[in-house]
């Protein structure tokens, strides 16, 4: 780590704890764009204490005289110089925070919500199951696991989007794909003329990564269908359901738990979640019509 990048660290470390209800300001620094309608957005904070955050916590994104929006932070924990967010266009909100321009302002309030448990993967073989737009709340948690590859066992990351071009960090993808120690599989439900990759759904391609059943940490964020569908066949496969983690995507208004509206049978996302161990989903989760 750089003596710089220590600093802000150590800078955000000193910060007294702040009230997460009340937001920051936030710079848009810089923007890419990763697909048609999704854009990640590297954001410079007033409040050092923005910085910190857990894989798989998410921010409440504000644009002035819009709306805020749930949306988890898509960026590496050890890197403390910019809050990161990853934002699909789909309504009103999340279309004018993907569309900050670069300098524009926004409102910042978090972090909130369960993280991934990263303290339980150590020695253990560990399988990422990123399912479109999934693959934003999963890109912590890769930053740590390849930053310490000594710690773990086996790692294997399964991508799955609907098209090529809907494939999110395309280039972290093929930089990853590069390395000796992981394996890295994609797979598309539409292939086009130039797509020489997997076909079909992500669960396919399953039995094609080496992990060890009983030494596997699985951790799932995608469509609620892949989830449920993915976790079945690690299960099937012999991987315990306490040892695989999902992250839901329920609509999260409030990020307190007042409001309900990312209620899942017994469950509220925003404050019991957003990641949830899988047997404690697995009821819920068989109801098709929640």
């Amino acid at each position: 780590m750089s003596t710089a990048l220590r600093a802000d660290v150590l800078l955000a470390e000193e910060q007294p704890a702040r009230d997460r209800l009340v937001p920051g300001l936030a710079r848009v620094r810089r923007r890419r764009r990763e697909t048609p309608d999704t854009w990640t957005l590297e954001l410079e904070v007033e409040d050092p204490a923005l910085l910190r955050f857990a894989p798989g916590q998410f921010n409440m994104l504000y644009a002035y005289g819009i709306g805020e929006s749930a949306i988890s932070v898509s960026g590496s924990p050890i890197d403390a110089r910019r809050l990161v967010h990853t934002i699909r266009a789909v309504g009103p909100v999340s279309a004018a925070l993907a569309g900050l321009p670069r300098g524009a302002m926004l409102g910042v309030r978090g972090p909130f919500g369960a993280g991934w448990p990263l303290d339980q993967t150590a020695g253990h073989d560990v399988l990422v199951i990123a399912g479109g737009l999934g693959l934003a709340p999963l890109r912590p948690v890769l930053y740590p696991l390849f930053a310490e590859r000594h710690r773990y066992g086996r790692i294997g990351l399964l991508c799955g989007a609907r098209s090529p071009g809907e494939i999110l960090f395309q280039g972290e993808l093929m930089d990853w794909r590069r390395r000796l120690d992981v394996q890295v599989e994609v797979t598309v439900d539409h292939a086009t003329d130039h797509w020489h990759g997997h076909v079909g759904f992500v669960t396919r391609l399953i039995p094609r990564t080496a992990f060890d059943p009983d030494q596997t940490v699985a951790f799932l964020c995608g469509p609620e269908v892949m989830m449920r569908v993915a976790a079945k066949a690690l299960v099937d496969a012999g991987v315990a359901p306490d040892a695989i983690w999902l992250s839901m995507e329920r609509h999260m208004k409030c990020a307190t738990g007042h409001c309900g509206r990312c209620q899942f049978g017994p469950v509220l996302v925003c404050r019991d979640g957003p990641v949830f161990r899988y047997d404690r989903l697995a009821p819920p989760l068989a109801v098709k019509e929640l």
